[in-house]
């Protein structure tokens, strides 16, 4: 599996509006995308009581089965109409070793994402174990999904978890937190 998330930086007075009517009005197109497991929708409004934030952010969330998906997802139509409004993003993608999902995922409200840099000459398998752990504990304390996952080319660690409501220890050091628009699911249990 391969997770991949993008971003855009909004203005501090961009009208966060904008881009909640954005995910409402084409959320569901990726509702049965071939090779995604999930795609979650996810934004940030520095004005969030709720989830606050440095910045305004629009930055999806995906994880993809395989290439094959995420490079029909790329070279298609809609990720071209989105870099025609928002520009042409840096892609960031991570080879996953652990995703646990619930049956459904549309009960998400917010996300976290932690990107950690591995320590040089780290054990990689002892990480992996460790991780997997972390994620089946986050799923224990009520995560609705839980996807670690490194990038070798900078020997960085990804936790993504999905969350039904918001958790007092959402702010914690570089964690960014994330409110969800939109869970599109393929094959989802609803």
């Amino acid at each position: 599996m391969i997770a991949m998330q993008y971003g855009f930086t909004l203005p501090a007075d961009y009208d966060m509006t904008i881009i909640r009517n954005r995910i409402a009005e084409k959320g569901h197109l990726l509702d049965d995308f071939p090779h995604l497991r999930f795609k979650a929708y996810l934004y940030a409004d520095r004005h969030d009581t709720r989830l606050p934030g440095r910045e305004n952010l629009y930055a999806p969330f995906y994880l993809w089965r395989d290439g094959e998906g995420m490079n029909e997802f790329l070279g298609g139509a809609g990720f071209a109409a989105l870099t025609q409004s928002f520009g042409w993003p840096s892609i960031r993608t991570w080879s996953v070793w652990q995703a646990e999902l619930a049956a459904d995922l549309s009960a998400a409200t917010c996300a976290t994402r932690d990107i950690i840099a591995l320590p040089p000459y780290s054990t990689l398998d002892a990480c992996r174990r460790a991780e997997a752990a972390a994620a089946h504990d986050d799923m224990d304390r009520g995560a609705l999904a839980a996807v670690s996952a490194f990038e070798p080319t900078g020997w960085t660690l990804l936790r993504f978890r999905l969350w039904p409501k918001p958790r007092a220890d959402f702010a914690h050091g570089d964690r960014q937190a994330y409110s969800v628009g939109h869970v599109s699911q393929p094959g989802a249990v609803r």
